[in-house]
């Protein structure tokens, strides 16, 4: 039986999910692919630093022992990062090996780049981990639904933030104690700012919005707000309005353009990411033809991640067994504009500290009604003497007439602050 020899860069979390994965699944994965599968090499910083993963490997800290070897067929980068990362791909390409990668930041702004350079080079670039961890979510856009229009994809898909908002929704707590628990318990890196601004979420949404609607998506294109403003009494109305609130990345394909955006966002109790709870990720897909699909699993972690990268590394090798290699590299054939933010459009909760006097409900009516945004629920409460909370759960509009409201609303005397604006997502492609 043929042997295909890997070369892995690094031998961190994912990298050593990645050979427990080979070694104790051996015997499946070679009769899967018929072909052993063999790490030959991997890429440490630190020769002598103490290690728990075991195996017939060598070890080292100079990368062209690996770019260079012309037994390596396989290079699986498992670094993290935009550079050495991205060095590191291009070469390995020139010296005619197939990559396979987990790097959502690189793919996210290096994307095209290395694409091309695949194609170039007539090799394979597969990124299945680069999202969401074990869930297939790219193998099933790029093949079980390519028959398919895709119209929208929402997603959980940062554990951190999930598993945030979770706690605060089933625990009542405020936002800043669940992020200190969070870190404690491993879920939150000590700067949290990628994952709590929403960026991390926004780099994998670029990956997969390019793939769903075959046009290139960067993360720059994508609007993003973070969630260190929900607070327990937002979460609280939510409920109330039998609603929870959870980190969402949107894209839709409209007639005039893509919708790209990551933010907090408050869901139907019915929609079936509402129930996606902790450190779960879930993307909810729309096709022409499939209707509703989604899928749910775990987003991170040694294991899940290492999974991914294995089924790539199959694939790879399957691929070089019948000869066709970069079969499937770019999809991005079409150019779709990217549409301003000022154009989305959806329903709001806004909570706004208000004087507890007559006709202070009406003239907010009046306010919204002159920007043409109309009401779908209001809740009202009195929080202390001669000052009320005040909710308003608006019907969709664009995101210039409710900015346009918002603006009014400041410059009426008796409210005293705008405490929260959060948008509303029912997963209707054509909120009316």
């Amino acid at each position: 039986m043929q042997e295909v020899s890997i070369g892995l860069l690094g031998l961190g979390t994912v990298g050593s999910g990645v050979i427990q994965i080979l070694q104790q699944n051996a015997s499946d994965i070679q009769n899967r692919c018929q072909t052993r599968i063999k790490v030959s090499k991997v890429l440490v910083r630190n020769l002598n630093a103490p290690r728990n993963i075991q195996g017939d490997f060598t070890l080292t800290d100079q990368v062209e022992d690996i770019l260079a070897d012309p037994q390596i067929h396989v290079v699986v980068e498992a670094m993290g990062g935009i550079e050495p990362a991205r060095t590191y791909i291009l070469e390995a390409f020139k010296n005619g090996k197939n990559v396979v990668t987990a790097n959502k930041d690189l793919l996210a702004i290096h994307g095209h780049e290395l694409l091309d350079a695949a194609k170039e080079a007539g090799k394979d670039l597969l990124f299945e981990a680069s999202v969401a961890g074990g869930i297939p979510i790219i193998a099933a856009l790029k093949q079980s639904l390519a028959g398919n229009k895709i119209t929208e994809v929402l997603g959980i898909i940062n554990g951190t933030t999930n598993y945030i908002l979770t706690a605060m929704t089933e625990q009542g707590r405020d936002y800043q104690e669940v992020l200190e628990e969070a870190q404690m318990l491993g879920y939150a890196e000590a700067d949290p700012s990628a994952d709590v601004d929403g960026l991390d979420a926004a780099r994998k949404l670029a990956i997969l919005s390019s793939i769903a609607f075959n046009s290139r998506v960067t993360v720059n294109d994508v609007y993003v707000e973070g969630i260190s403003k929900i607070t327990a009494e937002d979460i609280a109305y939510a409920r109330e309005l039998d609603s929870t609130i959870k980190l969402l990345a949107v894209a839709k394909s409209q007639a005039d353009g893509i919708e790209v955006r990551v933010h907090p966002a408050i869901l139907p109790n019915t929609h079936p990411l509402a129930s996606v709870n902790g450190v779960f990720n879930a993307i909810y897909l729309v096709g022409d033809a499939v209707g509703e699909t989604m899928f749910y699993g775990r987003g991170a972690g040694s294991l899940p991640t290492g999974s991914a990268v294995v089924s790539d590394i199959i694939q790879v090798v399957r691929n070089l067994n019948t000869h066709s290699t970069a079969n499937i590299n770019c999809t991005c054939y079409n150019e779709l504009p990217i549409k301003s933010e000022q154009d989305f459009k959806s329903a709001f909760y806004i909570r706004l500290r208000v004087k507890d006097e007559p006709r202070v409900l009406a003239t907010l009516a009046l306010l919204f009604a002159e920007a043409s945004v109309s009401f779908a629920s209001i809740i009202q409460k009195q929080k202390k003497r001669h000052e009320a909370e005040i909710v308003l759960v608006t019907h969709p509009s664009q995101e210039s007439q409710l900015r346009e409201a918002l603006d009014s609303v400041r410059a009426y005397g008796k409210v005293l602050s705008i405490q929260n604006v959060i948008r509303f997502e029912s997963g209707e492609l054509n909120d009316e």
